[in-house]
């Protein structure tokens, strides 16, 4: 997972922003830096995400296909979700033999993201480890009703993932909670991360809500061996 620490920005996108559609001309910079730095075996695969719930095989990729999650069964391909609040999550098999990486706003969240990236892959749900990284925190996710309605209109039992806000039709929202219990009702119980919050963490993290829109991105990253 990288930080916003150790690119090129500037403000508001200081320093290491990765996202090329936010208005930062020192986007590819970072990102052609990123290789080295990180040590990886070849270019991320980057995706142009659109809080959708498609998943599609790296192979089938080409550059900045729209989908908000990708997996790969093949050594050396590296997988990339960008985030600034919404909740990254990063997928692989028990025997290392495929992985994933999905972004998971609310949006793609509630209309499952994350059961889709589990059903691609060609292993049973059991076998699966997931890891949740930074995301906005339940106690600065403020949503409507809707948001609710969204996920509890589905499951009733996600209500526990809400608490009231200061106004009448406002509330908390718990990204990681919703995002575990989702996985748990699929199958997959090795679930690891979660608790970075990006808003409450403004010298490592980037968080859309908390700079009014002006925000870099961050990218959660996985490769096989």
């Amino acid at each position: 997972m990288t930080t916003r620490v150790g690119g090129v920005s500037v403000a508001p996108f200081d320093s290491f922003n990765l996202g090329i559609y936010v208005g930062d001309s020192n986007a590819q910079h970072n990102r052609d830096r990123l290789q080295s730095l990180a040590g990886l075996p070849d270019s991320p695969r980057w995706l142009h995400q659109l809080h959708s719930t498609r998943c599609v095989y790296a192979a089938d990729l080409v550059p900045e296909s729209e989908a908000d999650a990708s997996w790969t069964d093949a050594p050396g391909v590296v997988l990339a979700a960008l985030a600034a609040d919404c909740l990254p999550v990063l997928f692989a098999a028990r025997d290392g033999s495929c992985i994933a990486a999905a972004h998971a706003g609310w949006r793609g969240l509630a209309n499952g993201v994350l059961e889709n990236t589990v059903s691609a892959l060609p292993v049973a749900a059991d076998q699966i480890t997931a890891w949740l990284g930074p995301a906005i925190g339940p106690t600065e996710f403020e949503v409507g009703a809707e948001v609710r309605e969204a996920f509890c209109d589905i499951e009733a039992s996600d209500a526990a993932h809400f608490n009231a806000g200061a106004e009448v039709g406002k509330y908390y929202a718990d990204l990681f909670g919703l995002a575990r219990a989702r996985l748990s009702r699929i199958g997959v119980e090795s679930v690891y991360g979660g608790g970075v919050c990006t808003v409450g963490n403004p010298q490592t993290c980037f968080s859309h809500r908390r700079d009014n829109g002006q925000s870099g991105r961050m990218a959660a990253l996985i490769w096989r061996d």
